[in-house]
C-alpha cells in the first residue's frame, strides 16, 4: 500500500528546493551539507515530545535507509 502524505508534492518540493539552493549559495561540501542536515534534523526531533522521539528517530533512519537503497 502506498504511503498517504498530508503535504503536497509541490510544497514538499518547494521546500527542499530552498534547502538545496541555501546549500549552493554556501558551496557546502556534502559532508558539511550533511552535518548541518543533521543538526537540522536534531533541532526538529526536540520539539517533539520525548516520548515520541525514539519512534520517529527509528521511522527516519528506516525511511531514510530505504531511500538510499532504491536509488542505487
Amino acid at each position: 500500500m502506498p504511503i498517504v502524505s498530508k503535504y503536497s508534492n509541490e510544497r514538499v518540493e518547494k521546500i527542499i528546493q530552498e534547502l538545496m539552493d541555501v546549500l549552493v549559495k554556501e558551496s557546502a561540501s556534502p559532508d558539511l551539507a550533511l552535518m548541518c542536515l543533521g543538526n537540522t534534523i536534531t533541532n526538529v526531533i526536540s520539539q517533539i515530545p520525548e516520548s515520541k522521539q525514539t519512534t520517529i528517530v527509528d521511522n527516519f533512519t528506516t525511511a531514510l535507509k530505504q531511500s538510499i537503497v532504491k536509488t542505487h
